[in-house]
């Protein structure tokens, strides 16, 4: 069994990635090229965005995206500062989202697309959003997500850790990328909710919208092979989105939390 699954991930990895360090600014610049090249994939980070960008505040103050270096986000929210781990082209700032390098209430928003489950200890990256969003306003991300379908395919065919079982929301990491726990967006907002409620009462959980059984496996993400055209996206989220096994087989969430305190 170990040895098929070798074989067919080996056969899935997309050729531009096999044997890539996931710590090198490089492989984070190739993926972004990837994003790019791939229709269907670049299909999703766009209504990934077009979320994104709905759950933000119209405020003066800028949003912080963390995890830059492989999308384009930019294009589709205004004021906004881009940042990564590292140096990277294209990017504003170098940034520890455990650390963030502003004063109180000086942003309408943290977004992100898979970037929370890299976070050694998210309890400081909250405690800092509490610091740092006005009131009003939101922490907007798509995450993966812990369905009976979604755990099958993470703990076989992907490269990260996906630990449901965690007792704890951190984990030890040996670099920016290569640390993570894929459940973790799951244990916080849903098994482990009434405590991060309790430990963050600043922030309110908004939306927690579970998705897209199947369109990011069809495209591969940025680390397999497309199987499926352009042209198939639209046809396969409406298929999704009429699915009554969603909430069994989402491989994904979007989540937003909103900072407490003030009109919204």
């Amino acid at each position: 069994m170990a040895l098929a699954l070798a074989t067919l991930k080996s056969w899935l990895a997309h050729p531009l990635t096999v044997g890539l360090d996931l710590d090198d600014p490089a492989t984070t610049e190739l993926r972004r090229r990837i994003v790019r090249e791939k229709g269907f994939l670049r299909r999703i980070y766009q209504e990934w965005y077009t979320s994104i960008a709905r759950a933000l505040p119209a405020y003066p103050e800028p949003a912080l995206e963390l995890g830059s270096g492989g999308g384009f986000l930019r294009e589709v929210v205004p004021n906004l500062i881009t940042s990564e781990v590292f140096p990277c082209s294209g990017v504003d700032r170098v940034i520890d989202a455990q650390a963030l390098p502003f004063g109180a209430g000086e942003l309408r928003g943290i977004v992100m697309t898979n970037v929370l489950h890299h976070l050694p200890d998210v309890s400081r990256f909250f405690a800092e959003a509490v610091r740092c969003l006005r009131a009003g306003g939101a922490l907007a991300m798509v995450e993966p997500w812990m369905t009976p379908w979604s755990c099958f395919v993470y703990r076989r065919l992907h490269h990260e850790p996906f630990d449901r079982e965690a007792l704890t929301w951190t984990f030890p990491t040996s670099g920016p990328l290569s640390g993570a726990n894929g459940a973790l967006p799951w244990i916080v907002f849903q098994r482990d909710r009434r405590e991060f409620e309790k430990k963050f009462p600043q922030l309110r959980i908004e939306t927690i919208q579970p998705m897209m059984p199947m369109a990011y496996l069809l495209s591969g993400g940025v680390s397999m092979r497309s199987f499926a055209p352009e042209w198939l996206y639209g046809p396969c989220r409406r298929l999704e989105s009429l699915s009554l096994w969603r909430e069994r087989a989402a491989m994904f969430a979007f989540i937003v939390v909103r900072r407490t305190g003030g009109p919204e």
